[in-house]
């Protein structure tokens, strides 16, 4: 049974509401979180910008450090932090994920977000490290990246095939030079990094799997029905490997 088999407790989280980008992964963390439950988590949201999921956890109890590249995202996340009656909860750290090792005591985390970070650092072996040094022993992961399969194949629909090849011939995934993603990911590959870095995968989720493909008047008209079917795909071959992006919910051994 994979988390998104569980009955997720709504009242956790009163916002966001769920979303085709969102639904699996508030799906996998609820469950960790109910695991948990008692306990008053030390987050770590690598990349959390505005604190679309930092200000939930934080509503939810947990003390959550958002480290950010950009000013104007811990501004806003600070605002809406204070906004929510959270903000004792809610540190913003400016500093970007090349340069995480520097940022973060070891061991003195509990649960750890990277979202869309490792397909743009410089090199995404030395921060998936950090992030498990970050980690306690049992401490976990959630870490979302830009898939490969979907990004030719969107490519390829939109008829730009030179760029489909490309992305499909080139070992990380990218485009070259003017590609606005350094590399992409498929499970076997994001698997191994996290591996390398000490961490143990538990599961793997598509997130994204039809939203980017409906046409627009069929996703704003059936939102819920989409959100449950995406959660009902996300999990499945091969419909999560076709997913834009790869959700993994990794551990760091006790």
């Amino acid at each position: 049974m994979t988390r998104l088999d569980r009955v997720e407790q709504t009242t956790r989280f009163t916002e966001p509401p769920l979303t085709p980008r969102t639904a699996v992964i508030w799906s996998v963390l609820a469950a960790e979180l109910d695991r948990r439950a008692g306990d008053r988590l030390t987050v770590l949201d690598v990349g959390g910008g505005t604190g679309g999921f930092a200000v939930p956890l934080a509503q939810a109890g947990h003390r959550v450090t958002v480290v950010d590249a950009s000013p104007d995202a811990l501004a806003a996340l600070t605002r809406r932090a204070a906004e929510a009656g959270v903000a004792d909860r809610v540190r913003a750290v400016q500093g970007d994920g090349d340069a995480l090792a520097g940022l973060v005591e070891p061991a003195s985390v509990d649960l750890v977000l990277c979202h869309s970070v490792l397909e743009v650092v410089d090199d995404p072996a030395p921060v998936a490290v950090a992030l498990a040094a970050a980690l306690r022993p049992a401490g976990a992961a959630s870490v979302l990246v830009a898939g490969r399969a979907a990004a030719v194949l969107g490519r390829a629909m939109n008829g730009h095939l030179d760029v489909a090849a490309a992305l499909a011939a080139a070992p990380d995934g990218s485009a070259g030079a003017r590609d606005t993603l350094r590399r992409r990911f498929d499970a076997d590959s994001a698997t191994a990094l996290l591996g390398a870095a000490g961490l143990t995968v538990e599961e793997i989720h598509g997130v994204r799997v039809l939203a980017d493909l409906l046409p627009a008047a069929v996703a704003d008209g059936q939102p819920a029905a989409l959100v449950e079917l995406e959660r009902a795909l996300a999990a499945r071959s091969p419909y999560r490997d076709l997913a834009a992006q790869l959700h993994l919910f990794a551990r760091r051994p006790a």
